[in-house]
């Protein structure tokens, strides 16, 4: 689904600061289960969107839990939230009127998903080489978890030319942005 990849020195980058990643991390749960809850409120009349994303929606809260004990479990405060520039240049590709924008919403929201997948698919491999056995089979889990959302997504969207543009779209903004403590 991705057009690009993360730059090989994400990682080290993300790695620098455990309390601004994990920060991050549980901030983007928390959006991703708001964003779910959103759609249902938005589009109730959908019981097969209404069905499926409110159990994502219980996934990604028990994610922000998993995160949230983390944070505590290593020690580490957790941060306020920050601009997420990546989301919201994403975001800003949704058109405005019905039913294109159930469409772009949740194809925008399949590649954040996709995005994520492969990001803590990478902390996963990152941590196994510093042997944080912990950390990595976290992350391992998580990133299976984000690749089934991203696909989940997909299907209710169901307009793969609108998801290469916005695929294409996706691949410009992760590109601009800097390596950061952070998940996007």
């Amino acid at each position: 689904m991705l057009r690009s990849s993360t730059h090989p020195d994400w990682f080290a980058a993300s790695r620098r600061d455990l309390a601004a990643l994990l920060s991050d991390h549980l901030h983007c749960e928390r959006k991703a289960a708001e964003n779910a809850l959103s759609l249902v409120r938005r589009y109730s009349g959908d019981q097969k969107l209404v069905d499926r994303l409110t159990r994502l929606a219980h996934e990604e809260t028990s994610h922000l839990v998993q995160v949230s004990v983390l944070i505590a479990d290593r020690g580490l405060v957790l941060r306020p939230d920050t601009p997420n520039n990546y989301a919201r240049a994403l975001l800003a590709e949704v058109r405005a009127n019905e039913p294109e924008r159930r469409v772009d919403a949740l194809l925008v929201a399949a590649l954040i998903e996709a995005r994520s997948h492969e990001r803590l698919t990478l902390l996963a491999q990152g941590f196994a080489a510093e042997g944080d056995e912990s950390l990595a089979a976290l992350y391992r889990a998580l990133g299976d978890a984000e690749d089934r959302h991203a696909e989940l997504y997909r299907e209710l969207a169901g307009d793969d030319v609108r998801l290469d543009e916005l695929a294409c779209r996706e691949a410009e903004i992760v590109g601009a942005l800097p390596h950061a403590c952070r998940i996007h």
